[in-house]
């Protein structure tokens, strides 16, 4: 099928949705670790317009934006699909898999770079966008069923990076007491080998979150 590259991060939850993804499907890729703050000229080759990863590049062709590229995953490469067949179930799948990334992700960056009296408001919400997830997983072992699917990939930074953000910004989201079946989901997630093996080091991941928690509060105060 052709040489296969991933430009990324190791920290970056969004590349490790792309490896995970290629580690499901069996496909044997050339991982390329990009420095960000000194951005390689194959980067700027392959995402000119935005610069940043993940990049996956196939028979020398880029395709760039997390969501789009577990899509042509998918559609590349049969085996073990990780979108629903069905046209409905595909549908909700990218409508939870959008609200995940511009509804979740937001709050949780919101509590987590939050301070003071806007910390407790910040908290309760990111608690309400995931109360659906919570609804979505209930009687299901992963969110695409008996097996790892696409909304598991695209949330799955919820089984690791998540609980080191809730270290670093000192605050607490995904108590097994207050969300159980997410909670769960996310050991069984985590558990699966092809997950497990593209999961950096937890120091790593503070110390990035660290950098993060630094240059996010420094863009907030410098707001206009």
């Amino acid at each position: 099928m052709g040489e296969v590259k991933l430009l990324g991060t190791t920290q970056s939850f969004p590349c490790a949705r792309i490896q995970w993804a290629l580690k499901l499907k069996g496909v044997e890729y050339e991982f390329i670790e990009e420095d960000l703050g000194n951005k390689s000229s194959l980067l700027r080759k392959y995402n000119p317009v935005h610069k940043k990863v993940p990049v996956l590049v196939h028979h020398d062709k880029p395709i760039a934006e997390s969501l789009v590229i577990l899509e042509y995953i998918d559609e590349t490469w049969k085996d073990n699909p990780l979108l629903p067949q069905d046209p409905y179930d595909k549908a909700v799948a990218r409508f939870w898999a959008k609200f995940a990334d511009e509804k979740v992700l937001i709050a949780v960056w919101g509590a987590f770079t939050a301070e003071g009296e806007e910390k407790e408001k910040a908290i309760k919400s990111a608690l309400e966008p995931l109360a659906y997830l919570e609804q979505q997983i209930e009687g299901k072992k992963f969110f695409g069923g008996e097996k790892i699917g696409y909304f598991d990939l695209v949330v799955g930074w919820l089984s690791q990076w998540l609980n080191v953000m809730e270290e670093v910004g000192g605050m607490k989201l995904l108590e097994a007491e207050r969300f159980p079946l997410l909670h769960e989901w996310g050991q069984n997630f985590i558990q699966a080998p092809a997950i497990r093996e593209c999961i950096p080091p937890r120091e790593k991941l503070v110390e990035y979150f660290h950098f993060s928690l630094t240059y996010g509060r420094s863009l907030a105060a410098n707001k206009p």
